[in-house]
């Protein structure tokens, strides 16, 4: 059972104009992220827009992903569904496609009751003999699941090993890492609280962030480790422009689109109903890179 931790970009899933996906442009995007020596990298998440990609295209995505890092680190697959037995089978799909571990988001629109979660998490646990990582994201799926059914699931769902945690509460995510310990790997899932997750005990980070400055998202989590505070604090205030308008704008697929764009990658337009970042937005997005390595 693998144990994750460092910097795990979570990709876009470029497009062509016509919004099919650009397979040959993820491979570009891939060998970026490969000479940036990145942990890991999140594919078919959030930011890798899954409610808007088919089934089929799903599985074509591992397949391009999988194939293209050739085992140089770790690739997790987003394989969230509405339905608990349509996410079972996307994570075993990923299984047997190559994936080294999954993520998973409960129901986001049925609003399930706190047991309904634990026992969702579970079965989709109990189907794959990879280690799950389960996410917490009341922001998008309307429910902030209780400290105490996390920890539960930390504890006594083997193959539930980590926890990607995006509720903003730095005192929850400390008081799930003082109860759960060893059994539970926890990720900061709020970009803005990066280095505020990283003190408190994660060990890793699921960064739409990373897509564009990875060499400073990294070097952000090497310094804590090494326990070099002032010099991450420094680290910290030159990313966090980008961090807090990822945040704070609602915009994290189109910023990270345009982005990649800008630095020469592949990006392109976001399905529908998302729209394009307006002028003023491109703008901003540009002069806050400037600062970024």
């Amino acid at each position: 059972m693998k144990n994750f931790k460092g910097v795990y970009p979570v990709i876009v899933t470029p497009m062509k104009e016509n919004y099919e996906v650009n397979y040959e442009g993820l491979k570009e995007n891939i060998n970026y992220f490969i000479k940036q020596k990145v942990s890991g990298l999140i594919i078919n998440g959030s930011t890798g827009e899954f409610v808007s990609l088919t089934e089929e295209e799903k599985e074509e995505i591992i397949k391009t992903v999988v194939s293209a890092v050739n085992g140089e680190f770790p690739i997790i697959v987003g394989t969230a569904s509405e339905y608990t037995n349509d996410a079972i089978r996307l994570t075993q799909t990923a299984e047997k496609l190559g994936a080294d571990g999954v993520l998973v988001i409960n129901s986001y629109y049925a609003h399930p009751t706190d047991e309904e979660v634990y026992h969702q998490f579970k079965d989709i646990a109990d189907s794959t003999s990879l280690p799950v990582m389960i996410y917490n994201n009341p922001f998008t799926s309307g429910i902030d699941i209780s400290q105490d059914t996390l920890i539960d699931l930390g504890n006594n769902v083997k193959n539930i090993t980590h926890l990607k945690e995006s509720s903003g509460s730095i005192q929850k995510l400390r008081d799930i890492h003082y109860a759960t310990g060893d059994n539970l790997t926890l990720f900061c899932g709020s970009d803005d609280l990066a280095f505020e997750s990283f003190v408190m005990g994660a060990k890793g980070w699921v960064s739409v962030a990373g897509n564009l400055a990875p060499n400073l998202a990294k070097q952000l989590y090497e310094k804590i480790q090494s326990k070099e505070f002032e010099e991450a604090h420094e680290i910290y205030k030159k990313l966090l422009p980008l961090l807090q308008f990822i945040e704070d704008s609602g915009k994290y697929v189109q910023i990270v689109k345009a982005g990649m764009e800008i630095k020469g990658l592949n990006g392109g337009p976001s399905r529908p109903p998302r729209r394009s970042l307006k002028e003023e937005e491109i703008n901003k997005l540009k002069k806050i890179m400037t600062t970024l390595n």
